[in-house]
């Protein structure tokens, strides 16, 4: 069994929960999860399995677009509403759309985020919630992350501007939590995340996913091969290398090819199958060497590494 299936985690479950029941659901050891995501957050969830677990890196890697919740006038320790209350302030006056709007826009572009301590960042081989739920605050790295778009819904916005939704999308390694932190501070209040449902994933979507009833009733059914969209999908925003069957031999081998242009990574394909990711080589700028092969001489898909 090789694809991705890409499933709508439930709330309540974590992303390795997810993963342990799709395990069993799917008799099937070899399935890894693209970017977690919090227990009280639904959403894509893209699940790879089988030769699918070697894309993981690069799905992981894609945007994400998520619809968000901020609720002003409290702030929480873990930036959500799971968390204790640290900082409250009144909203004493109403705070206009279009000053909600101005702020949500002023986030755009690329900019520096500090990930929260209730996280999974570590450091000094620790993850931050280590640290934190040992009452221990740490210094935190500064990430470099991408506002692709951030779009208020003018009909969420409450009567004194204290609750608003948004739909962002965002580069690879954002915390919204700490997005709706930042919002509220530029707005002049505690703020927390009240509410987050990813959308999309990569070039999976909500209208993808399927869930575990779904699965379940195609184990049963022994139609679950319906479900698995092609590993292809996952990587279809690197540029393409098409191949004959002089390249497919190359790439069978883990031999190097001709870089085609200025991108480091390309994928490899012969019609639908995907052969093989390339990346620049580091001592032969024209060239290209195989960082993953899907197949090989032999029988079966390997990993190359020269």
């Amino acid at each position: 069994m090789d694809g991705i299936l890409p499933l709508w985690k439930p709330k309540g479950m974590t992303s390795h929960d997810c993963v342990f029941k799709a395990r069993k659901l799917l008799q099937t050891k070899k399935i890894g999860h693209t970017g977690t995501l919090d227990p009280d957050v639904e959403g894509v969830l893209p699940l790879c399995i089988g030769q699918a677990t070697k894309v993981v890196p690069y799905l992981t890697d894609t945007s994400k677009t998520y619809v968000a919740e901020v609720t002003l006038g409290t702030s929480t320790e873990t930036e959500d509403k799971s968390g204790e209350v640290i900082e409250e302030k009144q909203i004493t006056e109403p705070i206009p759309i279009a000053a909600i709007e101005k702020v949500l826009q002023s986030f755009l572009g690329e900019t520096e985020q500090i990930p929260p301590m209730y996280s999974a960042v570590k450091v000094g081989g620790r993850k931050l919630y280590e640290y934190a739920r040992q009452g221990q605050v740490v210094e935190r790295p500064i990430r470099r992350i991408t506002i692709h778009s951030i779009d208020l819904h003018k009909d969420s916005v409450r009567a004194d501007g204290s609750v608003f939704g948004f739909t962002v999308s965002c580069s690879k390694g954002t915390y919204i939590r700490t997005l709706c932190v930042d919002i509220g501070k530029a707005l002049g209040y505690p703020a927390h995340m009240s509410s987050l449902v990813r959308t999309q994933a990569g070039a999976f979507s909500a209208q993808d996913t399927v869930t575990f009833a779904k699965i379940e009733e195609a184990m049963e059914a022994g139609t679950i091969e319906q479900l698995l969209q092609p590993v292809t999908k996952a990587v279809d925003y690197l540029p393409l290398i098409e191949a004959d069957a002089d390249i497919e031999q190359k790439v069978r081998f883990g031999q190097r090819l001709p870089r085609p242009a200025e991108a480091d990574l390309y994928r490899v394909q012969r019609g639908e199958q995907l052969l093989g990711i390339y990346e620049t080589h580091p001592s032969y700028s024209q060239l290209l060497k195989p960082k993953r092969v899907f197949v090989s001489g032999k029988a079966g898909g390997t990993d190359a590494n020269d």
